[in-house]
């Protein structure tokens, strides 16, 4: 195959050969091989896929939410080359039986994946680091969907074991005893946000990351939903993540979202909203990852204490950004960075994250001047909302995994290609 009339994300223009299920070659003026398939980028905007490293895709035990096969379509539509799946389902993936039952759903993936393996009291290191982990997390430092949250000593042990096998670690950073209890007098849609306090994210980091230094390990911090929490990560030399409803939403918008809006970590004041985008604008954030985490509509629209936590976005997530750059806030380099190369870099993935010779070719092509309304009717995942209803977004004209084109649009409509993912820890 042959794409031609690319630009790629620092501007460069250039056409990119794909062999198989690598990029061959990626440079100007390429010839055409005979019987080589020839795709017109017609100037449109080439990127890596990107690397979602936080989804929530529910099977097992939870199939009427979300399952590989509707979570994977969701992704491909929206961009999303590689998925990493957390461990909160049912049964929890903390057993070596557990993640060979997780694994074999995710064989219906149309998009390759990770399966992270989680940590309760009654986990089974042995039998987990025996297979094929893409990370140990994210594991719960305060109580979540699932009901993972583990203490301290357990965390301790947990990150020396990750590290024993040279395993990474994700960390929900939220520290219970500093919630504020009196918040759960209130019955509106901020008491959430007012109840996991900021200050619970930042206390959580600080500790997480000291436990990462006295190991010797790393830890990434999972959806850091403050300016602390990014900060302490950064000075501790380690990594986070943050969201896109983290980026771009704040306490500011609960008023019209209301418990669709309730998440963990929950939405922050505007004032640390704005100062979270400024440091993934500056380069101090490593990670953008969804925590796709979709809850019917009916589980949803129930009192702010009783609604689950999460919101659905492994569609929306590329997409919002590249409108963000579109719009001038964020540039596209930015986006690829913090989309696909650096946490190929993070979860040491050599063969994803970027448009070159040897990599694996997941490939997406976007015409940046094509916004679409976003509709949560419209998205493929099984949630059927999303909290960026009405917003615009920049979305795939077509998203390929390893050479092969899992989904395609134009004016004849759509095409999803079949289930072919792989675990990326069988083939790094």
């Amino acid at each position: 195959m042959l794409i031609t009339n690319a630009r790629l994300a620092d501007g460069r223009r250039c056409d990119v050969r794909v062999d198989g299920e690598r990029i061959a070659a990626v440079e100007g003026g390429l010839d055409t091989h005979a019987d080589e398939r020839v795709l017109d980028a017609d100037g449109d905007l080439l990127l890596p896929g990107m690397i979602d490293t936080h989804v929530h895709f529910r099977e097992p035990g939870y199939p009427e939410k979300e399952t590989w096969a509707t979570g994977s379509r969701s992704a491909a539509a929206g961009g999303v080359t590689t998925v990493v799946d957390q461990p909160n389902t049912e049964p929890p993936t903390v057993t070596g039986n557990a993640f060979d039952s997780k694994a074999e759903r995710a064989a219906d993936s149309l998009v390759d994946f990770g399966l992270n393996a989680g940590v309760t009291a009654d986990w089974k290191p042995d039998e987990l680091f025996a297979r094929p982990v893409f990370a140990l997390g994210e594991v719960f430092l305060a109580d979540s969907t699932g009901e993972m949250g583990i203490d301290a000593d357990l965390f301790a042990t947990a990150v020396r074991e990750a590290a024993d096998h040279d395993v990474p670690v994700t960390v929900h950073a939220e520290d219970a005893t500093v919630f504020d209890g009196s918040a759960k007098e209130r019955d509106d849609a901020d008491a959430w946000s007012a109840y996991r306090t900021a200050e619970a994210e930042a206390i959580a980091v600080e500790r997480a990351c000291a436990v990462g230094r006295e190991v010797g390990s790393g830890v990434h911090i999972a959806h850091t939903s403050t300016p602390e929490g990014v900060d302490a990560a950064n000075e501790a030399g380690m990594t986070c993540e943050v969201t896109p409803h983290h980026l771009l939403l704040s306490r500011d918008d609960l008023d019209d979202l209301g418990t669709f809006g309730r998440m963990n970590p929950p939405l922050r004041s505007e004032e640390r909203r704005a100062a979270v985008y400024d440091r993934v604008r500056d380069g101090t954030v490593d990670v953008i990852a969804t925590d796709h985490a979709p809850h019917t509509r009916a589980e949803k629209d129930a009192g702010i204490w009783d609604a689950p936590s999460g919101v659905p976005g492994v569609e929306t997530a590329l997409a919002l950004l590249l409108e963000e750059a579109r719009q001038g806030r964020l540039d596209y380099e930015r986006v690829r960075d913090l989309t696909a190369t650096n946490p190929a870099a993070v979860f040491d993935l050599p063969r994803k994250g970027r448009v070159e010779a040897g990599r694996d070719a997941d490939l997406v092509l976007v015409d940046p001047g094509s916004p679409r309304e976003i509709r949560g009717e419209e998205l493929r995942s099984k949630a059927g909302w999303t909290p960026f209803e009405g917003w615009n977004g920049v979305f795939p004209r077509w998203t390929m995994v390893r050479g092969e084109m899992v989904y395609e649009r134009d004016e004849d409509g759509e095409r999803f290609g079949e289930a072919g993912g792989e675990n990326v820890r069988l083939s790094r």
